[in-house]
């Protein structure tokens, strides 16, 4: 298991919906990520067995190029970046996994999501997954709306969410 002592690197990656940070492991996964410019606003996201001391890198090698990738309109670049967060529940860490294979241009809705989940009652519990999910972007919560298809709300602000579903369905 990770103690506090390790290194997080961490970098920021320029983007048309603002600046994203990122923090990645020793093992190269994702513990953190989301639209904001100083990836220190991160921290408290990573479960506390995963936390570390942060050390900014120009970039951080596979992660920084699939982000790229992604940009460019290679919406499946980011599918395979590992990523490592950690809760108290094994339907948490399992709804997280569904949404991962939840397809770029293929929203879903919360009930969907929580069909998805095999829990299809349980839709405040996929609502809590996507609030509680630390990997914006590599567990892409911006892709459930709620049931009526609005936008519904998103940790790094409406705008971005937008912003990343319209370049998904464009891409």
């Amino acid at each position: 298991m990770n103690t506090t002592s390790s290194m997080i690197d961490s970098t920021v990656v320029d983007t048309p919906a603002g600046p994203f940070a990122v923090l990645v492991g020793p093992d190269g996964a994702v513990r953190a990520s989301g639209f904001t410019a100083a990836p220190a606003n991160l921290l408290p996201l990573v479960h506390p067995s995963l936390r570390g001391e942060l050390r900014h890198r120009p970039e951080v090698g596979p992660v920084t190029a699939a982000v790229a990738n992604y940009l460019d309109g290679d919406l499946a670049a980011i599918d395979d970046v590992p990523v490592e967060q950690h809760t108290g529940g094994a339907f948490m860490s399992h709804a997280w996994q569904v949404l991962r294979n939840v397809k770029p241009g293929a929203a879903v809705t919360y009930t969907e999501y929580a069909a998805l989940a095999g829990r299809p009652t349980a839709v405040r519990a996929a609502a809590a997954a996507c609030a509680r999910n630390a990997a914006a972007l590599f567990v892409p919560c911006h892709r459930v709306l709620r049931t009526d298809g609005t936008l519904g709300g998103y940790r790094w602000g409406l705008p971005v969410k937008r912003w990343l579903l319209d370049h998904e369905r464009l891409g």
